[in-house]
């Protein structure tokens, strides 16, 4: 299998690092592949032969993000259907999305965009799945809104807070303590876990 050289690699990357720029910016409709390239100060030709079109340089901006999130959605497959494995499927999302928050930022500034592509629809059929791991059939109504709304708080959290003044780190803990929150309102719910919580979802306390 032949594996591209790293000057190959390095000018797909740059090509996805001024089209990342530029459709944050400019959003994705008002970017031309011509722009880019006189961007970057090649040829259309030499576009083409990393990326046939525009969408194809979108969808592998979120190739890693769609990694980590089948990554984490396999494992929370594997795990009990109980409230700390819930809290702790939590606590990999939030890390999961710190990653890709660039990507993150394009996809909120090109929502309407985005749901008439196949990227839009494989964001959307992961945020499903992982959804499927928060909810149960058997459960109340309000229980399984709650499971849902925290997983929408840790999306939509670092987004809504950008504004407010405090450390990232320091609000993705807040962020992520509502979140905890909310699924320990249910059945089986313990505290929600801080930034002292050990892996289980339990917080250290002094002896």
């Amino acid at each position: 299998m032949n594996r591209p050289t790293p000057r190959r690699k390095d000018t797909r990357e740059r090509i996805q690092a001024v089209a990342l720029q530029a459709f944050s910016e400019r959003g994705y409709d008002k970017t031309s592949l011509r722009g880019i390239t006189d961007q970057l100060g090649i040829t259309k030709a030499a576009l083409y032969y990393y990326f046939q079109a525009k969408e194809d340089i979108l969808a592998s901006l979120f190739d890693d993000l769609y990694r980590r999130l089948d990554e984490l959605i396999d494992w929370g497959r594997r795990q009990p259907r109980t409230n700390e494995a819930k809290q702790e499927l939590l606590r990999r999302y939030s890390r999961t999305l710190v990653h890709a928050a660039p990507i993150l930022s394009l996809a909120q500034e090109n929502q309407a965009t985005l749901r008439e592509t196949t990227v839009g629809q494989r964001l959307q059929d992961r945020v499903s799945a992982l959804a499927q791991l928060v909810v149960e059939p058997d459960a109340p109504l309000i229980e399984n809104v709650r499971g849902i709304t925290a997983l929408l708080t840790v999306y939509f959290g670092p987004i809504a807070t950008q504004d407010l003044p405090g450390d990232p780190e320091e609000k993705q803990r807040a962020v992520l303590d509502v979140a905890a929150g909310l699924l320990a309102q249910g059945p089986g719910g313990g505290p929600p876990p801080g930034p002292d919580a050990a892996p289980d979802g339990r917080r250290h306390h002094d002896d």
